[in-house]
């Protein structure tokens, strides 16, 4: 069977018995979790040092699995032990806001409570400046209508792999097999900090991944317009070979349903962005206009004229 075809509810849940519906909910979860990840079960195997017939029983609902391991398959997920432990499931706004009142100054969080059901929606919007951020797989045209977007509005194009690289001193796939998933979050949000403190104007492009990390995902979007932009899985996987880049589906025999599980996985989050925008069956100049447009009404003073 392949990894992300067990990666729905398992139906078994709604009938187990109690002693068994908290290891269901903790398969589902580490399941869920390796989607939004866009990892296959081999690579988490390889970054958690357990073996994938041990993933595959846990994911299934069947594997007692001891907390030193967990430990290494949160770890290999990028994800906070506790997250896979919970007893509920926790929303992703619970986890933005936890990550957005952490970064901030206890004498400031009295403050925080006054404002939170009033005016936390403006405080969110004051927090952006004129930079706008394109997130979404690859094949949705962040690298094309980025670099034309920035063109017209006169700012830098900023490509964050490429501040990645620069910040870790290494490829993007030596950072992975140097210090695997984990080690890769620090990277991508250290350099999401350095692009975000350094350029007050910029249009940045986005690794599709980063949305799955609450904290860089806090950051980027009290930090930036946020524009999601996205194609059908086709589309997606069309531009993809024709850029001759399969690195998305390497080592993968079912690519096009592992594609629609990712976005599956990933539309809850894509979608915090303030502003969805298809792709799909549109030349670029179209989709820079309607990119440009869209923008326009949210930040009219960015776009020249």
């Amino acid at each position: 069977m392949n990894d992300f075809n067990i990666l729905g509810r398992n139906p078994g849940m709604e009938t187990a018995k109690p002693e068994s519906s908290y290891l269901l909910k903790l398969g589902e979860r580490v399941r869920n979790i390796r989607a939004q990840r866009g990892m296959t079960r081999k690579i988490l195997a390889r970054d958690s040092k357990v073996s994938e017939r041990y993933l595959a029983q846990l994911e299934m609902g069947q594997g007692n699995i001891s907390i030193n391991l967990l430990r290494q398959v949160a770890h290999a997920l990028a994800t906070p032990l506790a997250d896979l432990l919970r007893e509920e499931e926790v929303s992703v706004e619970l986890k933005l806001l936890h990550e957005f009142l952490g970064r901030l100054d206890p004498q400031q969080l009295p403050r925080v409570w006054e404002l939170l059901f009033g005016e936390f929606g403006n405080m969110h919007a004051q927090g952006k400046r004129e930079r706008i951020a394109l997130i979404g797989l690859r094949g949705g045209g962040k690298t094309t209508l980025g670099a034309l977007l920035a063109k017209r509005m006169g700012v830098p194009f900023i490509r964050l792999s490429q501040e990645i690289e620069r910040e870790a001193g290494t490829s993007m796939d030596e950072i992975f097999s140097l210090y695997g998933q984990s080690g890769y979050r620090r990277y991508e949000k250290r350099a999401l900090e350095a692009v975000v403190t350094k350029n007050k104007q910029a249009v940045i492009e986005i690794p599709g991944g980063l949305v799955t990390e609450p904290a860089a995902f806090e950051l980027l979007l009290t930090s930036c317009l946020v524009v999601w932009l996205t194609a059908t899985p086709d589309e997606h996987m069309a531009r993809v070979i024709a850029q001759g880049d399969h690195r998305p589906m390497d080592d993968n025999n079912e690519a096009m349903e592992d594609l629609r599980r990712i976005l599956q996985g990933r539309a809850q989050l894509y979608g915090k962005a303030d502003i969805a925008l298809s792709t799909s069956g549109k030349s670029v100049q179209q989709s820079l206009e309607e990119l440009g447009s869209a923008i326009g009404a949210h930040l009219p003073a960015v776009l020249k004229a």
